[in-house]
């Protein structure tokens, strides 16, 4: 590891990411005549096992970088989704959260599940590794806030049964949409009406990005699902919701008794191997419709059939009528570091 990588892991503290960052920026772009340097970190998230889960590439300071610059990294990276994070004063950071944009390949995106964790997990253990860090107090590194295009969101860690780092994110409040025909969606996906599972309707949410989740009976029709055909994402597109939009297909027939969910994330680019966005609002469902109780953590499993698996852990409340604090939690496992010049 070089100069410029060590004084970049030495400097990160719990006081904040962005004078941390400062003397490092300018030590790479002083490094190479004409070219400026990026470290940057791919973690798999919703694992606790390299090479599975679902891969994010973060850019702790990306400061220097615009926002065509940031898109072109994004489809460099190929990845489902790049963050980049803007160090700012430790008082802000504070007050408002680490701000961070989301990337997918084509476009910016307010929320995402796993890049939520991912860079928050980054974060954190650049903090640990800093000489800094060593004295600070337990709750800078017990929790980090994250200031994202939806707002302020809180990932919370602990360390599990196995000693493992758990990270839990709190997504924002659910916002539940239009409720869809059982028949309609069947048609439109290519399945039979009695494919679709009847415990629960069919209804659009978001915490962030909206998804369809589609209860599918059993877990063979699910293994065989593939991108939905043309007139299915025409039908989202009448829908009239914004963002991204998309199908989340998921089962109660696992065939394990400790996993409560199988799901897929099949979207027209490709399949996820894990969405937590969309775990989020299914774990809103659940509880809406009395699949899962208030405050259980109910163990989903997505990415087995890209072989990718990913362990997502959810839980809601209820207070009346209303779901809310909704939680996504796993775990997270750096894979790569680096540098990238432009």
């Amino acid at each position: 590891m070089g100069q410029n990588r060590r004084a970049f892991l030495q400097t990160i503290g719990a006081g904040g990411v962005g004078a941390a960052l400062t003397k490092v920026v300018k030590a790479t772009e002083d490094s190479r005549e004409g070219s400026r340097r990026f470290p940057y970190v791919q973690i798999d998230v919703f694992t606790s096992q390299r090479l599975q889960g679902n891969p994010l590439a973060v850019f702790p300071d990306a400061r220097c970088l615009s926002g065509e610059e940031m898109q072109d990294l994004a489809r460099e990276t190929n990845l489902q989704e790049t963050t980049f994070v803007f160090p700012r004063d430790p008082a802000i950071e504070r007050e408002r959260g680490v701000k961070v944009r989301i990337y997918v390949p084509y476009e910016e995106i307010p929320f995402g599940g796993h890049p939520t964790l991912g860079t928050a997990m980054v974060l954190r253990n650049l903090r640990l590794r800093s000489e800094k860090s060593r004295s600070a107090q337990s709750r800078d590194l017990a929790e980090i806030s994250l200031d994202l295009k939806v707002g302020k969101v809180l990932v919370g860690f602990r360390k599990d049964s196995s000693g493992n780092i758990f990270g839990e994110m709190h997504q924002v409040d659910p916002v539940f949409g239009p409720v869809h025909d059982r028949d309609t969606i069947a048609a439109l996906l290519d399945l039979q009406p009695s494919d679709i599972s009847s415990d629960a309707p069919m209804q659009s949410l978001s915490t962030g990005l909206h998804f369809i989740i589609v209860p599918i009976k059993n877990l063979a029709t699910l293994q065989r699902l593939t991108v939905a055909p043309k007139k299915a994402y025409d039908y989202l597109r009448r829908q009239n919701l914004p963002g991204l939009v998309d199908y989340y297909y998921v089962t109660r027939d696992t065939g394990d008794p400790a996993i409560g969910l199988r799901s897929r994330g099949i979207f027209a680019d490709g399949e996820d191997p894990a969405t937590g966005s969309a775990a989020g609002c299914t774990a809103a469902w659940m509880v809406r419709y009395g699949i899962a109780p208030p405050e259980q953590t109910v163990h989903m499993l997505q990415g087995v059939e890209i072989k990718r698996p990913s362990h997502i852990f959810v839980r809601a409340s209820k207070d009346g009528d209303k779901i809310d604090n909704v939680r996504v939690g796993g775990h997270a496992v750096p894979i790569m570091e680096g540098t990238l010049s432009l």
